[in-house]
């Protein structure tokens, strides 16, 4: 019996992506016959990888030890752990990221606002700064200009990561929320409202944001909107970017003190241009 073809990883997994139809008969055979071959091979966490199309293979599956991992709009995830040791397979993404804009208009202490058709502040005659969720793959400070100009037409720049909050249970009653506070700089200052979810959007004074009800009554609202004032009245360091590669060559960003980022990025830069003489 043949076994299913996989791809080992580096700690002792294998994972298979069906991508030929298959008989689920045919299918738990082949599967049995590979279990068997894994474990005489000292193989731990087993995936399976099934996209649209083949749902008739995942009963045979889970009749087999395997167990839901996650699931993509264009496939599903299945594991399990065939080893004697502790199961260490991680869990499925427990996060999402959102982002919210502060965008200053320094010269008139004005800052970015909006009220929204739906959601949590729906009726609630609360103005609040621009929010959005990070897409997969999207670094937050492209999210945050991103849901900016989606929500409101304007253009902007991001400057820093003033602050960051954590929230338990906050998708679907049981993912976790991480959102960052960002400030931004903006290059437009014309209002064009995303009509499917903004009710309005406006620059208000960055006072009359903080002295809100609702700001002052809610606590982590307040700090929040404690946090942007102080940033409008004085010299509050954020973190900033300092664009680099991972370990395998991959863009990404540091995000850290925003004096510290300049003087990295002066010095790269500086490194640079000695190596090019």
């Amino acid at each position: 019996m043949d076994i299913l073809i996989g791809e080992t990883d580096n700690y002792d997994g294998v994972t298979v992506t069906m991508n030929e139809p298959m008989d689920a008969e045919v299918f738990t055979h082949r599967l049995r016959a590979s279990l068997s071959h894994w474990r005489q091979e000292g193989k731990k966490g087993i995936w399976i990888k099934l996209p649209l199309g083949f749902a008739n293979l995942i009963e045979s599956a889970v009749t087999e030890g395997f167990r839901y991992h996650h699931a993509e709009p264009e496939y599903l995830m299945l594991v399990s752990w065939i080893s004697n040791t502790p199961d260490t397979i991680p869990a499925n993404a427990s996060h999402i990221v959102g982002v919210g804009a502060l965008v200053l208009n320094k010269s008139t202490r004005e800052v970015l606002v909006v009220q929204e058709k739906s959601g949590y502040f729906r009726d609630k005659n609360v103005w609040k700064l621009p929010t959005g969720v990070v897409h997969e793959g999207e670094d937050i400070c492209d999210g945050v200009a991103r849901e900016v100009e989606e929500e409101t037409g304007i253009i902007a720049d991001f400057v820093e990561v003033l602050s960051f909050r954590q929230s338990h249970k906050a998708f679907l009653k049981q993912k976790t929320d991480l959102f960052f506070l960002c400030v931004l700089t903006p290059r437009s200052y014309d209002i064009t409202e995303q009509k499917s979810e903004i009710l309005e959007a406006k620059w208000m004074p960055i006072k009359e944001y903080v002295d809100q009800p609702w700001n002052q009554k809610k606590e982590m609202f307040k700090i929040m909107a404690e946090i942007c004032e102080k940033k409008c009245d004085e010299d509050y360091v954020g973190f900033s970017t300092v664009e680099t590669v991972t370990g395998t060559g991959k863009k990404s960003f540091v995000y850290c003190n925003a004096d510290h980022a300049t003087s990295l990025i002066a010095t790269r830069d500086q490194a640079s241009s000695s190596s090019s003489l």
